[in-house]
Order: structure tokens, then sequence, then C-alpha cells
């Protein structure tokens, strides 16, 4: 399975336009002090951060269906492998890897070794076990998969930038939502 969406994505990242990577980077790091700035406690920073990128989620997943050609995953294992190979590469540039499957599987941990939102960045050491700089990601990947009728949780495990080696996102499938139209909806 991972081999065929690695074929995918490397179709498909040719069409993507691309921004300037470290402008990108530079510009989230700007959002990230004037939150901190605004909210100056640190968990609602978080929570802001997760729903902006819930909201961005929502509606990259229009994009990454319309550019990616993935029809419906059959599973939420397809599903993993889709947004670890496909849709972090389109749209971050990098892979994640996944790991720790719980046995129903509807729990898995997304590793990304090399998340371009903290290339420049060095948090202060009052920030550093409390500020997940981006928990963004955790919210585009719920507002996405909401979207194609997954509701889910996603939570930061670890974040590179607490002296840990790596990023690692915890997603839950906690329902799927009911793919039928409202009544009256045509």
């Amino acid at each position: 399975m991972s081999k065929k969406y690695e074929k995918i994505g490397e179709t498909v990242f040719s069409k993507v336009d691309k921004i300037n990577a470290e402008l990108f980077t530079l510009t989230y790091g700007a959002l990230v002090t004037q939150l901190i700035k605004d909210y100056e406690d640190i968990e609602q920073v978080n929570i802001k951060l997760e729903q902006m990128g819930y909201n961005i989620g929502v509606r990259l997943i229009e994009e990454f269906l319309a550019k990616s050609g993935i029809g419906r995953c059959n599973d939420f294992v397809e599903t993993a492998e889709v947004i670890s190979k496909i849709g972090f590469k389109m749209f971050l540039g990098v892979t994640a890897q996944i790991s720790e499957w719980d046995q129903d599987k509807k729990e898995f941990h997304l590793i990304i070794e090399d998340n371009p939102l903290i290339d420049f960045v060095e948090l202060p050491e009052h920030l550093k076990h409390k500020l997940y700089y981006s928990n963004i990601l955790c919210g585009v990947i719920r507002g996405a998969l909401e979207m194609v009728q997954m509701k889910v949780k996603c939570t930061f495990v670890k974040c590179a930038l607490s002296d840990e080696s790596s990023s690692e996102i915890k997603v839950v499938l906690e329902e799927v939502l009911s793919d039928l139209a409202p009544v009256g909806y045509d």
C-alpha cells in the first residue's frame, strides 16, 4: 500500500504550486509570536493554533482531493497512509511515519522527523514543554478528516522543539460520520 501512495505522490507534486518554504516558515513564526503576545496563556495559544488549523483543513481537503486524484479510502488504515505519504508531502514537502497502531486500528501516531514549521525556531526554556508550536497540524488533520466523514481527535505527544528527536501527533478515530445528506437537501 505504501508504494502505491508514494508513486501517486511523485506525480501529483509536480502539479502543486509551491511557495518559498523559508517565507512560509517565517510567516508562521510571526503568527505564533503574535498569538503568544495576544493571549499570554500558552494553553489558549495551543487551542487557537488548533482552531486555525481546523479551519484550514476544512478548506484544504478540496484542493487535496482535486489535485491528488485519490478516491475514497477503504478504512482508517488507508486514510493514515494517504495522510502520511501524500498529504504531508503535498502541503509540507515531507512525509510522516505511522507508528503505534492500537489493536482496533482506530488510533495511530504520526512521526514527523523533519517538520518544516520549526525550521529557524528555538523556543525559550519557559515555553519548551507548554507550547505545541506546530499544533496547527492537529487542527488541519481534524478539519480535513471531518470533511470526509471521520471525526478524529488529534493531540501532540512530542514536539521537536522540546528537546525531542521528532514531532509526534496522536490521531484517534472517534466516529465515522453519516454519509447521508440531510432531509430535503438535494
